[in-house]
């Protein structure tokens, strides 16, 4: 199953961004593999500082049990100064319908 969303990093923080994706902590690599995530890949629209999110999971309510784990809301919490966040600090996130995919 293919997941794809948007989220929104703050304006002047999209190389912080980057720079914390690129030193990626161990565990949440785990976490993500663990809970059937693969080809995970990020990328932004510097004009409108819009990230897209594309995910490959192996099952969506295995997926959904990452949002309860500690070192998700690790994650997030590291996070929330730099991107847009709801009251728990999970990112505000859309999720984006597909219209059209080629293998």
């Amino acid at each position: 199953m293919i997941k794809a969303f948007k989220m929104t990093v703050y304006e002047g923080q999209e190389k912080e961004y980057e720079r914390r994706h690129n030193l990626l902590w161990p565990e949440m690599k785990e976490l993500i593999h663990s809970h059937g995530g693969h080809a995970y890949s990020i990328f932004l629209d510097k004009e409108t500082r819009t990230l897209f999110a594309y995910i490959e999971i192996e099952d969506e309510s295995r997926w959904a049990e990452t949002a309860d784990t500690e070192i998700n809301r690790k994650w997030w919490d590291y996070m929330a100064d730099i991107m847009e966040t709801n009251p728990d600090n999970s990112p505000v996130c859309t999720d984006l319908d597909m219209v059209f995919h080629l293998d």
